[in-house]
C-alpha cells in the first residue's frame, strides 16, 4: 500500500473548535486549564510529576496477565508488561468505548498514535520505557453512539434489546447476523475474508462486549505492542476505594468543575458539568446515577436505597459496583496507570481541561494532554481530478458553495462583479444627493433609502449572475459534490463516520501500518493521505 501524506494545521480545516485550535497553540487563554505543555519540556515533567505518585504496578500487571490469559502476546506486548513493574516505566494512554467492530476510523487513529508516541519518547528520553495504551471506557451505557457502525454509506445497527454497560453486553444473534451484513459488503474484496474470519473469532455467541473488543484490538495491534486495560475489575477499582470515598462523603468534584466551567465560559463553549454526585451504580446488567435525597443515597430505577454508612459498607466490600461518570473516570484511570500522556480527540480535551483542579483535590496527577491524530483518506485519481479543477489540498476542507464560486470565478470568461457599476450607481446618487440637499435636506432620507435599495437589487442582480454561469459548469459542478461527499459522508469528517472495514478489506494490515508510519506523536497536525 503506496502512499503519501500532506500535513496541515487543524484550524485550516474548519471541522474543530476554538478551545482545541487554541490548545494546540498553547494560547495564553487556555494555559490556565492544564499542567503541562504539550511539548517535550511537559513530558519531561510530567514523569516527573509521575515518579512522586505511587502507581501499584504489580496489581496492575497482575490484573493485566490475568486479563490476558488464554490469549497470544507478541514478544513486544510480552516486554511491555515486564516493564509495567518497573519504576522507569510510564504509559501513553488513549480511552474509547468498546464501539462495535471499532466503531469510527478514528478509533483506530487513536491506538496507533499512542505506538508512535510512546516509541518517540523512547528515543528522546532512552532512560524511561514507554508502554502504548488503550484504556477501554467499556461501562458506558450509551449504546446508541456505541452500537452501529458506518460501510459504503450505509449505517448498521445492532439492534439488542440488552441493556446496561455496553461492555457488559453478550453477543447474540441480533450482532451475528450484522455481522453476516458486513460480510456481504466486504467479502469480495482481497481481504474481506480475513477480517470477516476475525470478527466471527472474536465475537463469538455470548462472549462479552468488552472481551470481543480486547480479543480484536489484540489481533490488530498486539504486533505493536498495544496492552489493553478493561477497568470494569474489582481489583482495580478497590484502589481507587478512596476518591470515591471522597466523592461519596464530600461530592467535591461538581463545585470544582462548575468554578472551572464558568472560568472556562468566558472564552469557550463549556462542555462537560457534571452532577451533583458523579458515580453510577453498576450491577448486572444495569449502571444508574447514585442520587443524594434527604441524606440518603438512591439509586430510583433500581429501588435501591443507602444510608451513608450503608452505602460506605457497600463500596467497601463490592467496590466493582462503583463507576465514574466522565467527570471522574479520567482520575480513575490515572490512579491505576503509570501515565504521562493522554491523547484525545477535541471533545475529550475539552472536558479534561475541566479537571485539572479535581486532580489536584486528590493528588493524582495531571497528564500531558496530546490531540489524537487525524487523517483524510484519498485515493490518486480523487486527488488528480481535485487539482484538474485547480485545487489544493487544504481546497478540501471548504464548502462545495465555496469551492463552485471560486471555480467559477476563476474559469468564467464573462464578467461577474458589477463593482465598477456599483461605483457608477454611488456617484449617481452622491451627485442626486447633493442637488437635493440645495433644495431641501429633509429629501436626502429619501435618497439614502432609493440608494439602498438600487444597491440591494443590483447584488441580487449579481448572485443570479453567477448562478446562471454556474449551470456552464455543470460537470466540474458534479464532480466537487461527488469528491466532497465521498471523503466527507454527511459533511463530517471521514474519520468521525466511516468504519475501518472497507480499508481492511482492500489493503489488510498494510492499512494499518500505513497509519502508523503517517501518525506522528507530539506534532499535532492533520494528515491528508493520498493512496497511490
Amino acid at each position: 500500500m503506496k502512499s503519501n501524506c500532506q500535513y496541515i494545521s487543524y484550524g485550516s480545516t474548519g471541522f474543530f473548535s476554538k478551545i482545541v485550535a487554541d490548545y494546540v497553540a498553547q494560547a495564553a487563554t487556555i494555559k490556565p486549564f492544564f499542567k503541562h505543555d504539550s511539548g517535550i519540556t511537559g513530558i519531561r515533567a510530567s514523569v516527573e510529576a509521575r515518579k512522586q505518585f505511587p502507581t501499584n504496578r504489580t496489581l496492575l500487571a497482575e490484573v493485566l496477565r490475568k486479563q490476558y490469559d488464554g490469549l497470544a502476546l507478541s514478544s513486544s506486548q510480552q516486554q511491555n508488561l515486564d516493564h509495567l513493574i518497573q519504576d522507569n516505566t510510564f504509559t501513553v494512554t488513549t480511552a474509547h468505548q468498546p464501539n462495535i467492530f471499532t466503531g469510527p476510523l478514528y478509533f483506530i487513529y487513536k491506538i496507533l498514535h499512542t505506538v508512535k508516541l510512546a516509541e518517540e519518547l523512547k528515543t528522546a528520553m532512552p532512560e524511561n520505557n514507554f508502554v502504548p495504551v488503550y484504556y477501554m471506557g467499556s461501562e458506558d451505557a450509551d449504546l446508541d453512539e456505541l452500537g452501529f457502525i458506518n460501510l459504503n454509506g450505509e449505517k448498521l445497527v445492532w439492534n439488542t434489546k440488552q441493556t446496561g454497560a455496553v461492555g457488559r453486553m453478550k453477543v447474540d444473534k441480533a450482532l451475528i447476523e450484522l455481522m453476516e451484513k458486513i460480510n456481504g459488503q466486504i467479502a469480495v474484496q482481497e481481504n474481506g475474508k480475513q477480517l470477516i474470519s476475525l470478527f466471527r473469532k472474536c465475537y463469538s455467541l455470548n462472549k462479552t462486549i468488552q472481551q470481543a473488543t480486547l480479543e480484536l484490538v489484540n489481533e490488530l495491534f498486539a504486533d505493536f505492542g498495544v496492552l489493553v486495560v478493561i477497568p470494569d475489575n474489582s481489583t482495580l477499582k478497590k484502589s481507587f476505594e478512596t476518591v470515591v470515598e471522597k466523592e461519596l462523603t464530600e461530592q467535591f468534584s461538581y463545585s470544582i468543575v462548575e468554578q472551572t466551567a464558568k472560568e472556562l465560559a468566558k472564552n469557550y463553549k463549556v462542555q462537560a458539568s457534571g452532577r451533583e454526585l458523579n458515580l453510577f451504580y453498576l450491577i448486572d446488567d444495569k449502571r444508574e446515577r447514585i442520587e443524594i435525597q434527604d441524606s440518603k443515597f438512591k439509586i430510583q430505577n433500581l429501588k435501591l436505597e443507602f444510608s451513608k454508612a450503608e452505602i460506605l459498607d457497600e463500596l467497601k466490600n463490592y467496590p466493582e459496583r462503583f463507576s465514574a461518570n466522565v467527570i471522574l473516570r479520567g482520575v480513575f484511570q490515572e490512579t491505576i496507570l503509570p501515565n504521562i500522556a493522554f491523547i484525545g480527540g477535541g471533545g475529550e480535551l475539552a472536558y479534561w481541561l475541566e479537571l485539572k483542579n479535581v486532580f489536584a483535590a486528590v493528588n493524582v496527577p495531571y497528564p500531558v494532554l496530546v490531540l489524537r491524530n487525524s487523517f483524510l483518506l484519498l485515493h490518486e485519481k480523487q486527488l488528480q481530478q481535485w487539482k484538474e479543477m485547480g485545487f489544493d489540498v487544504k481546497d478540501l476542507f471548504k464548502e462545495e458553495r465555496t469551492l463552485l464560486n471560486e471555480f467559477v470565478k476563476k474559469h468564467s470568461n464573462n464578467k461577474l462583479h458589477l463593482n465598477g457599476e456599483l461605483q457608477i450607481l454611488e456617484d449617481f446618487y452622491m451627485k442626486v444627493k447633493s442637488l437635493t440637499d440645495s433644495i431641501d435636506v429633509t429629501l436626502s432620507q429619501h435618497v439614502e433609502a432609493l440608494q439602498k435599495r438600487s444597491f440591494e437589487k443590483i447584488q441580487v442582480l449579481e448572485k443570479k449572475i453567477l448562478k446562471a454561469e454556474k449551470r456552464k459548469f455543470s460537470v466540474q459542478q458534479q464532480r466537487i459534490f461527488k469528491i466532497k461527499q465521498q471523503l466527507f459522508p454527511d459533511n463530517s469528517l471521514q474519520e468521525r463516520t466511516e468504519n475501518v472495514s472497507m480499508f481492511y478489506a482492500l489493503y489488510g494490515k498494510a492499512f494499518l501500518q500505513t497509519i502508523y508510519k503517517h501518525s506522528k506523536g507530539l506534532e499535532q497536525q492533520f494528515g491528508v493521505i493520498t493512496v497511490l
